[in-house]
C-alpha cells in the first residue's frame, strides 16, 4: 500500500479507511482540507469475497473497493497513512480548539476535527471453528450473504434478542430455514406462531462445534451428540466500536437500543456530544452497510467543513476588527500603495 509523509497538522484527522472514512476523506480534500486517514488495515468486511448491494460496485473484492478509495483521496491531495491511533486528547490556545492525536507508533499530529469511522469488531460466540469460516459459510446480514446463499440450508444460531427475527428474515432467501435455540429457550407464543407459520423449524440443544467436510460447512453438533446438518450458519454478533481512544475526550460508547451490541451515539449528522468531534458508518449505525457507511461519511464531512468555514470567518472577523493585526496592516498598506500611484 502506498504510504504518504505525515505533516504536523491538518484540518481534520479521520480515523479509520473504511467505506465511511474515505469517503469522509474525499469530501474533504475536494473542500480544500487538509486531510489524513488513519487506516488500521483491518477492515471488518475482509473475510468477504465481495461487496454487495453497492450500486454500480456490486460483487467488488473489498479490498479493491477500499484501494480504489484511497487513490480518490490521494487524487485531491488528501493523504492515507497505515496506523493505529492511541490517544486522542484536547488542545485548546484560547483561538479555536483542536486535537492532538497519537499514534500508536509514537507518531503525532494536530487536527482541528475529527472524523472516527473506525467500525465495529464482531464478538463471535466461542465456538470451535466458527471465526475460521466468518464470512465464506458462516455469515450474519442476510442483505450482505443472502443472494449468495440462497436456496441452501441455513442454520440460525440463538442466543441474541434478533434470533428470530434473523431467522424470519433469512426465510426470505430459503425455504430451509432451521432455527438452532443455543443458549436461549426455544421460542414461545407469538414468536413460535411466527416461525411455524413461515415453515421455520426450531431444535432445541447447544452448539458445541461445527461439522466441516472438504472445507465445507455441512453440519453443527449439539452437546447430545445430534449433528444437525446445515450448509450455512447465520449468526448475530454482539458488537462494540473501536473508539477506545475517545474515551479521554469523555466520548464513550453505549448500549445500543436493540441490544446487540454498543455504539458512540450521534445525531443524524454524525456529531456527537464533544465538540469537534464526529462519526460515521459502523461505529455509531450498526446497521450501516457500505453504502450506507459511505454515504454517512460524506454527509459528516460536509458538516464537519461548514464547521470550520464557521470557525475561519470568526477569526476573519476578529482580525478584521483589530487594528493591529497582521490582515489590518496588509489592508493598510494595500491603501497606501493605492494612493501613490498615478491618477490617485
Amino acid at each position: 500500500m502506498v504510504t504518504d509523509q505525515l505533516m504536523d497538522g491538518y484540518d481534520v484527522v479521520v480515523v479509520g479507511g473504511g467505506a465511511a472514512g474515505l469517503s469522509g476523506a474525499l469530501m474533504l480534500a475536494r473542500a480544500r482540507r487538509s486531510v489524513v486517514v488513519i487506516d488500521g488495515g483491518a477492515p471488518r468486511n475482509a473475510p468477504a469475497t465481495g461487496v454487495h448491494g453497492l450500486l454500480a460496485r456490486d460483487g467488488m473484492r473489498p479490498a479493491e473497493l477500499l484501494e480504489r478509495g484511497r487513490a480518490e483521496v490521494r487524487r485531491y491531495g488528501g493523504h492515507v497513512v497505515p496506523g493505529e491511533v492511541d490517544a486522542v486528547a484536547r488542545e485548546d490556545n484560547g483561538e479555536d480548539t483542536g486535537f492532538a492525536v497519537a499514534l500508536a507508533d509514537g507518531r503525532a499530529i494536530r487536527a482541528r476535527r475529527l472524523l472516527v469511522a473506525t467500525g465495529l469488531v464482531d464478538e463471535l460466540p466461542d465456538i470451535p471453528g466458527l471465526r475460521a469460516r466468518w464470512g465464506r459459510d458462516v455469515v450474519h446480514c442476510p442483505y450482505c450473504h443472502g443472494w449468495e446463499v440462497r436456496d441452501q440450508a441455513i442454520g440460525v444460531l440463538g442466543g441474541g434478542p434478533l434470533a428470530v427475527h434473523q431467522a424470519l428474515l433469512f426465510r426470505q432467501w430459503s425455504a430451509d430455514v432451521t432455527l438452532l435455540s443455543h443458549t436461549m429457550a426455544p421460542p414461545t407464543g407469538q414468536e413460535a406462531e411466527q416461525l411455524a407459520a413461515r415453515g421455520v423449524s426450531v431444535v432445541d440443544g447447544e452448539v458445541v462445534s461445527l461439522e466441516i467436510v472438504e472445507d465445507r460447512l455441512v453440519g453443527v453438533r449439539l452437546s447430545n451428540g445430534t449433528v444437525v446438518s446445515r450448509q450455512v450458519l447465520a449468526v448475530a454478533p454482539r458488537v462494540v466500536p473501536r473508539a477506545g481512544f475517545l474515551a479521554e475526550l469523555g466520548l464513550r460508547p453505549a448500549e445500543h437500543p436493540g441490544g446487540v451490541g454498543e455504539h458512540i451515539p450521534s445525531d443524524a449528522a454524525g456529531r456527537t456530544g464533544v465538540p469537534g468531534v464526529w462519526v460515521a458508518g459502523n461505529v455509531t449505525d450498526l446497521a450501516a452497510q457500505v453504502g450506507a457507511a459511505a454515504a454517512a461519511g460524506a454527509a459528516a464531512a460536509a458538516q464537519i467543513n461548514a464547521d470550520l468555514v464557521a470557525e475561519d470567518t470568526r477569526q476573519a472577523v476578529a482580525a478584521w476588527r483589530d487594528p493591529f493585526s497582521a490582515e489590518s496592516g496588509a489592508r493598510a498598506g494595500e491603501l497606501a500603495m493605492g494612493e501613490r500611484r498615478p491618477g490617485r
